[in-house]
C-alpha cells in the first residue's frame, strides 16, 4: 500500500487575501500573481491617484468654503428661483466619494508594498470613473455659477499653510518606503531614474516650502492688536429672519458692537431693509401679490411692503438648521415679522449705542425718487434719533450732500484717492483685504472692515493682520473665539520647520538604507542552505512549507534530466526526478 504525503503545504496569508481580494476580487492564492503589473493596470494606478488628489483639492475647497455657504445658497437661487440649502448633498458627495478614492488607494499602496500585482475589479474601475467626472462636473458648476470663491483658497492658505506642510511631508516621507524598494530591487532603467528625480524634487520643494508662506500668526504674541470688533451682517440671519428687528437684536444679544443693513428706497420715499432685488424670498409676496411677486421691491410703496410677512419664510425654509434651536415663543415672535423700516433699525441701534453701516442701493433712473433718495435716507437718519457721527455712509455718490456722515467706500482705493474723497473707512471682501494693504491702510489711519466673517479660522487671521472691524452673519460663532485659534513666534515657527525637515531627511535616507540592505540580502538567497539551517529548528508543517519553497525554486531554475532532488519527511520519503514525484 503507497503512503501519500502531500508535497505543497500553504501558510495563510490573511491579510492578502484581505487586501487582494477587496481590491481586484482574487480572494484564492492561485488567482494572485507577484509578476510585474501591466500597463493598463499601472494607467488605472495613475487614474486612481489622480481622482484621490483632485478629491482631495475638492474636499479642502468646501471645507474652508463653509464661509461663504449663504453666498453660494443666494447664487443658486438667483439662477433657479428656489430657496434651499445645496452644499448638503454636495458635502456628502465629496465625503462618500473621498472616503471611496482613499480606500482604494490604499488597498493599491498595499499591493505595491506586499509585491503583489495590481488588478483593479472592474466594479471598481466604474466607481472610480464615476467619481472622477462627478468631481470634474463639480468643479466646472463652480467655476461657473461662483467662480469668485476660488479667492478663499489663497486666503485660507494663510491659517492652513504651516499644518498642510506637516501632513505634506509625513505623507511623502512615507511614500519614499515605496519608492526605495522600487528604484533599488529592479534592474536601473531609465523609468526608475526619472522617478527617484521626481520624487527628490518633490522632497526638496516640500523641505522649502515653508520661505513661501505669508501667515499673519505667525508673529510675537506682544504685537497683538486687539480683538476685532464684530459688527451684525443683516442682523444674526443664521439665528432669525434677516433685516428683521429680531435679528438685528439676536446679533446685540451676541456681541455685535455694530449693524450693518441693505437699505432699498419705497417708491412713497420710505427707506427699508432688503437684500434682494424682489421681494420674493424674504416675504410672502407671492401669497398677497402674487402678479407683481418678480417686481422690483423699490416699485412697492412703504403701505405694501409693510403688509408682507418676513418671518414666516424662515421657519418654513430652515435655511440654516437652526429653527429646532427656537423655542414656542421665538418661533411665534419670528413668525410675526414685518418687513423693517431703516427708521426702526436705527432707533434700536441708538438705544443699544452702536453704529450702523448702510449701503444703500440707488433706485432706478425710472423711479420717482431717483433724484431725492438721499434725502430720504437723511431724514430717516434724523428722524431716528441716533447720532450722525455713528452712521457710516457707503454709496459713492452725493458724498457732499452728507456731510455728517462717516464716509466709506466699499472698493479698495489708493490712499490718493481715500484723502480726495474724505473717506475714513473701507469696508473689503475678504478676498481684496491682504495682510500688506491692511498695514497700509491702519498706518494712514483709514479704518478697514472686512466682510463675510463667519468662520472662525478667517476671523483669527484678521485679527492677527490688525483688522479693527469685521462683518459677519454668524456673531454667535465669533463671540466664541477669545483668542487666535493658533499664534506663534517665528522663532519657534522655524525650529518646528527645520527639524520636521531634517527628522524627515534622516527617515528617508534611513529607509533607503535599510531597503538596499533587505534587497541585497534577497538577492543572495539559497534555498538550499536556509532548508538545510532550518529543517532541525522547524515543526513538520514548517518543514513542509520549506520543501515547497525549495522544490519550487530548484524547478524555476531547470533540472536536467540526469538530476533530481530527494526529500526525506517523518515518514517514508518523496523522490523527484525528470518523470515527476514517486514513493
Amino acid at each position: 500500500m503507497v503512503k501519500h504525503q502531500p508535497l505543497q503545504v500553504y501558510e495563510k496569508q490573511v491579510f492578502v487575501s484581505f487586501v487582494t481580494g477587496i481590491y481586484g476580487c482574487r480572494w484564492k492564492r492561485y488567482q494572485r500573481s507577484q509578476d510585474d503589473s501591466s500597463r493598463w493596470e499601472c494607467t488605472w494606478f495613475i487614474i486612481l491617484c489622480s481622482s484621490f488628489l483632485l478629491l482631495l483639492f475638492w474636499a479642502y475647497f468646501w471645507s474652508v468654503a463653509q464661509n461663504d455657504f449663504n453666498e453660494f445658497n443666494l447664487s443658486v437661487y438667483n439662477r433657479s428661483g428656489v430657496w434651499k440649502d445645496e452644499t448638503i448633498p454636495l458635502l456628502a458627495s465629496t465625503t462618500v466619494g473621498f472616503s471611496y478614492i482613499t480606500f482604494l488607494l490604499i488597498l493599491a499602496l498595499f499591493h505595491i508594498s506586499l509585491g503583489q500585482q495590481l488588478n483593479l475589479y472592474w466594479v471598481h474601475k466604474i466607481g472610480v470613473l464615476a467619481t472622477l467626472l462627478t468631481t470634474i462636473s463639480g468643479v466646472i458648476t463652480v467655476d461657473d455659477i461662483w467662480r469668485d470663491e476660488w479667492d478663499i483658497l489663497f486666503v485660507s492658505l494663510q491659517a492652513t499653510a504651516p499644518f498642510l506642510h506637516i501632513g505634506a511631508l509625513a505623507t511623502v516621507t512615507a511614500v519614499s518606503w515605496l519608492v526605495a524598494g522600487y528604484v533599488i530591487r529592479r534592474e536601473r532603467s531609465n523609468f526608475q531614474i526619472m522617478v527617484l528625480l521626481v520624487y527628490a524634487l518633490v522632497l526638496v520643494a516640500l523641505y522649502l516650502a515653508p520661505l513661501t508662506f505669508n501667515c499673519p500668526c505667525v508673529m510675537d504674541r506682544h504685537s497683538l492688536k486687539p480683538r476685532p470688533d464684530i459688527i451684525g451682517r443683516r442682523g444674526a440671519p443664521m439665528l432669525a429672519p434677516e433685516h428683521t428687528l429680531v435679528s438685528f437684536n439676536r446679533a446685540l444679544q451676541h456681541g455685535a458692537s455694530s449693524l450693518e443693513a441693505d437699505v432699498t428706497i419705497s417708491v412713497d420715499g420710505v427707506p427699508f431693509l432688503m437684500r434682494d432685488r424682489t421681494l420674493r424670498r424674504t416675504t410672502d409676496v407671492s401669497k398677497i401679490f402674487p402678479a407683481r411677486q418678480l417686481d422690483d421691491a423699490s416699485l412697492f410703496n412703504w403701505t405694501e411692503i409693510r403688509s408682507l410677512n418676513a418671518g414666516q419664510w424662515f421657519l418654513e425654509s430652515d435655511p440654516y438648521w437652526t429653527v429646532e434651536t427656537l423655542t414656542a415663543r421665538e418661533r411665534s415672535r419670528i413668525g410675526n415679522q414685518t418687513v423693517c423700516s431703516l427708521t426702526e433699525m436705527l432707533r434700536l441701534a441708538s438705544r443699544a449705542n452702536v453704529s450702523a453701516l448702510l449701503n444703500i442701493r440707488k433706485p432706478l433712473p425710472e423711479h420717482p425718487r431717483s433724484r431725492n433718495w438721499f434725502m430720504d435716507t437723511l431724514w430717516a437718519v434724523q428722524k431716528s434719533g441716533i447720532s450722525q457721527k455713528r452712521v457710516t455712509w457707503t454709496p459713492d455718490t452725493d458724498r457732499g450732500r452728507v456731510r455728517g456722515l462717516q464716509q466709506a467706500a466699499n472698493e479698495k482705493l489708493s490712499l490718493e484717492e481715500i484723502r480726495q474723497r474724505g473717506i475714513t473707512s473701507l469696508t473689503l471682501h475678504y478676498s481684496k483685504a491682504s495682510h500688506g494693504d491692511i498695514q497700509e491702510y491702519l498706518a494712514n489711519n483709514v479704518s478697514v472692515t472686512v466682510y463675510p466673517v463667519n468662520e472662525p479660522w478667517l476671523y483669527s487671521i484678521l485679527w492677527c493682520s490688525g483688522v479693527p472691524s469685521v462683518s459677519s452673519d454668524a456673531p454667535q460663532v465669533l463671540r466664541k473665539v477669545p483668542y487666535p485659534i493658533w499664534l506663534m513666534s517665528q522663532n519657534a515657527y522655524n525650529f518646528i520647520w527645520i527639524s520636521s525637515d531634517l527628522l524627515s531627511l534622516i527617515i528617508v535616507i534611513g529607509i533607503f538604507c535599510f531597503q538596499k540592505w533587505r534587497m541585497s540580502g534577497m538577492q543572495n538567497y539559497n534555498p538550499e542552505q536556509i532548508m538545510l539551517s532550518a529543517v532541525s529548528h522547524r515543526t513538520s508543517r514548517d518543514v513542509n512549507i520549506m520543501k515547497e519553497k525549495l522544490i519550487l525554486s530548484e524547478l524555476n531554475n531547470g533540472l536536467s534530466s540526469t538530476e533530481e532532488l530527494s526529500l526525506y519527511p517523518e515518514n517514508g520519503y518523496a523522490r523527484y526526478s525528470h518523470g515527476g514525484p514517486s514513493r
